[in-house]
């Protein structure tokens, strides 16, 4: 499930939370490497779109990483990368999942299974390091809540691949992955818009000292 989480405003992060987003980072970046490889060699679209998911928590830990001495123009203009790639990857989904109905392909659902229960498990660890900074700033919770939630695309992942299991189609891990695609095309979108109201906020920022002296003649 795609995250719209915003980076933090620069100010101190507490004890220990910039070495949990390290360690949260490198998890998200293996799931995101396995379960793309993973998406086609056995043919799912829902683990290609999980594997986006984790493509996009990757991009948030990052800038979460690397915007807190940055003013409001560079992260507007980060964020702006993030929203862009996100919808991007988003129609990247959907394009696959019209390819595979067109292709006739089924999933294999064991492959499926297995692959969605380790991004389970990833995601359930990293909720877990997290844990702890769940009551602190926005920021912090909010990159909490995307970990926590992300497990449920994961078990979205394994019922899709109990539903292709038991009816021998790819309608399920097809519908799951619509819904996946169609979230992270969503929340790439209202990145993309609120990253420019910050680029053009950060702007008008910059002209005002020009503007002030000629206002004042």
């Amino acid at each position: 499930m795609a995250c719209g989480c915003s980076a933090p405003e620069p100010k101190s992060p507490a004890p220990g939370f910039r070495k949990a987003l390290w360690i949260a980072l490198w998890v998200n970046l293996a799931m995101f490497v396995v379960e793309g490889i993973t998406s086609l060699s056995s043919g799912s679209v829902s683990l290609m779109a999980d594997a986006i998911d984790f493509f996009g928590d990757s991009a948030n830990y990052i800038l979460s990483l690397t915007v807190l001495s940055m003013g409001m123009l560079w992260r507007g203009r980060a964020a702006m990368v993030k929203g862009i790639t996100m919808t991007v990857f988003g129609l990247a989904v959907w394009a696959r999942a019209i390819w595979v109905v067109q292709a006739g392909i089924t999933p294999e659902p064991l492959t499926m299974g297995a692959v969605g229960l380790l991004a389970l498990a990833a995601n359930m660890s990293v909720a877990a390091i997290l844990f702890k900074f769940r009551e602190g700033d926005s920021d912090m919770r909010s990159v909490w809540l995307c970990s926590r939630n992300d497990a449920i695309s994961n078990i979205a992942v394994m019922v899709a691949a109990l539903g292709v299991f038991g009816t021998g189609t790819a309608w399920p891990d097809l519908v799951v992955a619509a819904i996946m695609g169609t979230l992270a095309i969503t929340a790439g979108i209202s990145v993309v818009r609120h990253a420019r109201s910050d680029i053009a906020e950060a702007r008008a920022s910059e002209a005002e000292p020009t503007a002030t002296p000629s206002s004042s003649r």
